[in-house]
């Protein structure tokens, strides 16, 4: 078992905080030394109280899931000889109210496009089994209740 980290640092500065009016802003610091702006989402804290230049825990959450199922599709093309030269997720997560009325992130589609080149010519079964293996090997969209989609598409090089 393998243990990944994350420190999350917030400060409350010269803010009352019991008022409920203070800054969401944080800071994500990971292992390798990254240290990004993070806050709630605008469509959750109203400005001036979330900053959107931040990242949300909502953007992280789908960029997770995207990042995860990119890796593992890259890992078993290259495994059975397909040659990517690219790979873009225009990645959507879905709020939605659960039974209970509570917010939930209900579904996340992901849309990556893959440019693929080489001597193989990928057809659509195939790229579809890339995307169906990813899928069942990624150990973020086994780890979650939200529905994972794919709406791919994929192209040759040079087309």
């Amino acid at each position: 078992m393998s243990t990944h980290t994350a420190t999350i640092v917030w400060q409350r500065q010269d803010q009352v905080f019991t008022d409920r009016r203070y800054s969401r802003a944080h800071r994500w610091q990971f292992d390798g030394g990254q240290d990004v702006l993070a806050s709630s989402s605008p469509h959750v804290v109203r400005l001036p109280f979330s900053d959107p230049a931040g990242i949300d825990p909502e953007e992280a959450f789908v960029a997770g899931l995207s990042s995860c199922h990119m890796l593992w599709l890259l890992d078993i093309a290259a495994g059975q000889g397909w040659r990517i030269d690219s790979y873009r997720d225009a990645a959507e997560g879905h709020m939605a109210k659960n039974a209970d009325g509570r917010l939930w992130m209900a579904e996340v589609v992901l849309k990556p496009h893959l440019v693929f080149s080489g001597e193989r010519r990928p057809d659509d079964v195939a790229v579809a089994l890339l995307h169906e293996q990813a899928h069942h090997e990624c150990y973020l969209a086994n780890s979650v209740r939200s529905a994972v989609r794919v709406q791919g598409s994929w192209a040759w090089a040079g087309a």
